[in-house]
């Protein structure tokens, strides 16, 4: 029996025997709490682009005698200063991926993922105090946001690592993930709203105390692993455990050359960049397009400018469940991962192109709301690759791959300034077709080398004897035949 059938017909038997104790079984309150988890740090990653607008506002003050009277706006930072403050995020973003992955897989991953909320939350509460102080302490204070937001995307594949069963392994990570994008959805105008009513610096005490409170509660209720869970059933963490074997109980050192040698890895990572590209792009640069093409002011058009995010949430959710079940009846993990890539990849490619034809901002935004919400598919292929091909390393991948994807972030914009100079649409239309090339590049690669097998360098215990005992430098990983837990053996 193949590794696929093997995980579909032990996963039938193991999701059989659970007794539903609780209306909600562990797994999926962990789910949930990192479902708002990265809510709060999507809107505290978002907060300061919309708060930095209000703060150099000219603004207005009511006299005793009932005159209004117009004053300057609180700080003159030039548009220098501004990418500077905004930028400064990444600058600490990018250098904690792979440190944030190690730590996971050596220490666990649920402590860093509070850790790393609590610190920007407690960071976003001081933001004003900061701001008002200094422009080189806001910097400074981005920057260490930025340090300690870097380690929750691996932190969470290292928590997922221990704690997601293989059949849903993809809607566990999507329900996760997608708090990113309701968060971003919510933030844009709960952040106007709090500005124009209790003025800026509300934006970061509200977002700020929601993430110290989350803090709270995750690091009370949420533990590293199922085993150490004392309020989870005895059915439930048997079925967690037996179905991960023995890889999700066994430490190795880190085999980072095998890693960055490995094709699948590559195919994350590439993947990973190209999806980012296309998204931070749109993110950053639709605004600027939609005024400079159709003097349309996107960002002044609330439910529409948030449509595109609101649906990629949604279709995040909704492929995680869609992917796992098509795993457990018809189609294998590899064919399942590179079908709902390239499928996203390709819908976001095609709909960019379309975007960038339209003649009138319905058509544009249309365009993007399907681009941005099918492409939304890509999140049950890649990014839960990690943890099919190492899951006891899943963390370090993730930590890996979101290093290079962080990248389009900073290349992006640089790349629309220099080639978008007069500000005309044929400049613009070369940007969306450069986003769509890039998405079809991506496809084509993660076709090509991507796999949903354990790799050789990631087998463990049992697994590394059956390597050594039938010669692992000519055997395939595509053939290996993982050890069956011992409560299951009669399974194969």
């Amino acid at each position: 029996m193949d590794q696929e059938n093997f995980e579909a017909s032990f996963n039938e038997i193991g999701s059989s025997q659970i007794e539903r104790t609780s209306w909600l079984p562990r797994r999926y309150l962990v789910a949930l709490l990192s479902f708002f988890g990265f809510a709060n740090i999507y809107a505290m990653r978002v907060n300061l682009s919309v708060a930095v607008v209000v703060m150099k506002e000219n603004r207005t003050i009511i006299a005793p005698n009932g005159t209004k009277i117009t004053i300057g706006p609180e700080f003159n930072w030039s548009s220098g200063e501004d990418g500077v403050i905004l930028s400064s995020f990444f600058c600490g973003y990018i250098l904690t991926q792979i440190l944030g992955g190690y730590l996971s897989c050596k220490y666990g991953g649920k402590t860093l993922f509070g850790i790393g909320v609590g610190v920007t939350a407690f960071v976003t509460v001081l933001t004003p105090f900061l701001a008002r102080a200094s422009i080189y302490l806001l910097v400074f204070g981005r920057v260490v946001e930025g340090l300690f937001e870097g380690v929750t995307f691996p932190a969470m594949h290292g928590v997922w690592s221990k704690w997601s069963p293989p059949e849903e392994r993809t809607r566990l990570v999507a329900i996760s993930f997608s708090g990113c994008y309701f968060g971003t959805v919510a933030a844009l105008p709960l952040c106007g709203a709090l500005a124009e009513r209790l003025g800026w610096p509300s934006i970061f005490y509200v977002f700020g105390l929601m993430g110290l409170l989350w803090t709270a509660v995750w690091m009370y209720i949420v533990r590293d692993s199922p085993s150490d869970d004392t309020k989870i059933s005895e059915q439930e963490k048997e079925y967690i455990e037996d179905s991960l074997g023995p890889a999700n109980r066994v430490k190795l050192n880190v085999p980072w050359r095998a890693i960055f040698r490995s094709p699948a890895v590559w195919a994350i990572i590439i993947a990973h960049f190209c999806e980012n590209w296309g998204f931070y792009t749109l993110l950053t640069e639709l605004p600027t397009y939609m005024d400079n093409v159709f003097d349309y002011n996107f960002l002044r058009a609330g439910l529409l400018a948030a449509l595109p995010y609101l649906a990629m949430a949604i279709i995040v959710q909704t492929s995680g469940f869609l992917a796992d079940w098509c795993r457990c009846t018809h189609l294998t993990t590899m064919q399942v991962r590179k079908i709902f890539t390239c499928t996203g990849f390709g819908t976001r490619a095609l709909f960019l192109i379309a975007s960038a034809n339209a003649a009138t901002p319905t058509a544009v935004v249309t365009c993007l709301t399907i681009a941005v919400g099918l492409g939304g598919l890509s999140y049950a292929g890649f990014s839960v690759n990690h943890l099919d091909i190492a899951p006891q390393y899943a963390s370090i991948l993730m930590g890996i791959s979101n290093t290079f994807a962080t990248l389009p972030g900073i290349l992006s914009p640089m790349l629309t300034e220099f080639l978008v100079t007069n500000k005309t649409r044929d400049e613009w239309i070369i940007i969306f077709y450069i986003s769509a090339g890039i998405y079809i590049i991506g496809a084509v690669v993660y076709a090509s080398l991507g796999s949903g097998k354990i790799q050789a360098w990631a087998m463990v215990a049992q697994e590394q004897v059956f390597l050594s005992d039938n010669d692992q430098s000519q055997t395939s990983t595509e053939d290996l035949i993982p050890v069956p837990p011992p409560k299951y053996q009669s399974v194969q």
